[in-house]
């Protein structure tokens, strides 16, 4: 009995080392945006704040895609209200679409899937914050596994991410986006094997 506590003592202790380095990974390694404007035929942004917003709506101006889909939009907001808080330049009325159904990231990407089905797209660029990126990727091919995905990661304003391990705020976000993440990748993998 003593040495099967020991062995579940240490196994605990072993998968909170490896869940520690884990995110110390995840954290220091955040992607970036890249420095040339991407091309895709659609793109779709992750509503969660105004740089969200801004860089798709400057994605779409400069051409980078032929429609703009923003999901997860409040069922209150107009698409009026939205072109103000995302600056919407003069392709915004024509080109981008929005959707209010999803409350997650997984009904991002189910939302997203419907869309890019609609339209026959089979790339699309997806814009969200840095932190929150590689979840939306794993949930977004898991939904779509034959469409090309492009990231656009956007630095969330008033978080300072070059830092987070002197900010309890940032540090615990980090972490909680890590662990959602991680539980993404187990069900995703877990519900498509079978």
């Amino acid at each position: 009995m003593q040495g099967s506590g020991q062995l579940l003592w240490k196994l605990g202790v072993g998968l909170l080392v490896l869940y520690t380095l884990g995110f110390i990974v995840f954290a220091a390694t955040l992607p970036r945006a890249p420095a040339a404007v991407p091309h895709a035929d659609g793109i779709v942004a992750l509503t969660g704040g105004d740089a969200r917003l801004d860089a798709a709506d400057r994605l779409l101006e400069q051409n980078a895609a032929k429609r703009l889909l923003i999901t997860g939009v409040n069922p209150g907001t107009t698409k009026e209200q939205l072109k103000d808080i995302a600056h919407g330049g003069r392709r915004f009325d024509c080109c981008a679409d929005l959707g209010f159904v999803a409350t997650s990231t997984h009904g991002n990407a189910d939302e997203a899937t419907g869309w890019v089905r609609r339209h026959g797209y089979t790339s699309i660029i997806v814009v969200t914050a840095n932190y929150h990126m590689r979840r939306s990727i794993n949930e977004f091919s898991a939904d779509m596994p034959n469409v090309k995905l492009v990231a656009y990661p956007v630095d969330p304003n008033g978080i300072d991410l070059n830092g987070w391990w002197r900010d309890p705020h940032t540090l615990h976000l980090l972490n909680t986006e890590y662990a959602k993440y991680l539980a993404s990748f187990v069900i995703t993998r877990f519900a498509h094997s079978g």
